[in-house]
């Protein structure tokens, strides 16, 4: 089938989450990459479990929290300054270096581009102004529309809606494998961005494609379309 349209995943897949562990580092020496992996990982865990249980806060309110538990697990007391920092870097979060080039390339094949993300409004609007990538993206869908975080059906239904094409049109595109798996269940056709070289999920499925970097995806969604 065609390709007609890139749906985007933003945390990790756009903006590098990881981004934030030079400034925790700064804050807190010695415990700057840990508490940037466990603040990611119990972010996750919340939508998760907000989801399942029906209990919705905002991405935000989820990064908020996420972050207090990380500091709390290490033994760290943060002051409402460097909270905020932390919590102002996460809303301006860097740009994989990459990107705007790619995401020209794909521009100018004629390929429509949107962002389909956990992050608010708010967040996604400040990520992309900050990481330079305004005017790139057709649609910006925050998951705040439904109340439900991925990989909720809910969440998935928003692409097609707002593209207005099937699924197996939209090229989905993730850093999060748990992601992929749950767009690819969903139905779209998926590219795993794997910027980390981490192994497939055991659920029992498969991204249509693999890649290492932007420029992967670029190619794959291109020959696709051509």
């Amino acid at each position: 089938m065609y390709l007609k349209s890139i749906a985007f995943d933003a945390y990790g897949t756009l903006f590098d989450v990881y981004s934030v562990s030079s400034l925790a580092e700064e804050l807190f020496p010695g415990k700057g990459a840990q508490l940037s992996t466990i603040w990611r990982d119990k972010q996750i865990e919340y939508t998760r479990l907000r989801t399942l249980c029906d209990k919705y806060a905002d991405f935000w309110q989820v990064t908020g929290d996420a972050l207090d538990y990380a500091c709390a697990t290490l033994g760290l007391e943060p002051t409402p300054s460097s909270r905020g920092r932390l919590m102002g870097q996460y809303a301006e979060l860097s740009a994989f270096p990459e990107n705007a080039e790619q995401l020209l390339r794909l521009k100018d094949a004629g390929i429509n581009l949107s962002i389909l993300s956990n992050g608010t409004p708010w967040m996604l609007d400040q990520a992309v102004k900050a990481s330079g990538l305004e005017g790139y993206f057709e649609h910006i869908l925050s998951v705040d529309a439904v109340k439900r975080f991925k990989t909720a059906p809910e969440a998935y239904q928003m692409g097609p809606d707002a593209l207005g094409c099937h699924t197996k049109e939209i090229l989905f595109v993730s850093s999060n494998c748990w992601d992929i798996c749950g767009a690819t269940w969903f139905g779209y056709r998926t590219i795993w961005l794997n910027r980390y070289g981490l192994p497939l999920e055991r659920l029992g499925v498969e991204p249509h494609q693999i890649g290492t970097s932007l420029e992967d995806v670029a190619d794959y969604a291109i020959e696709l379309s051509s």
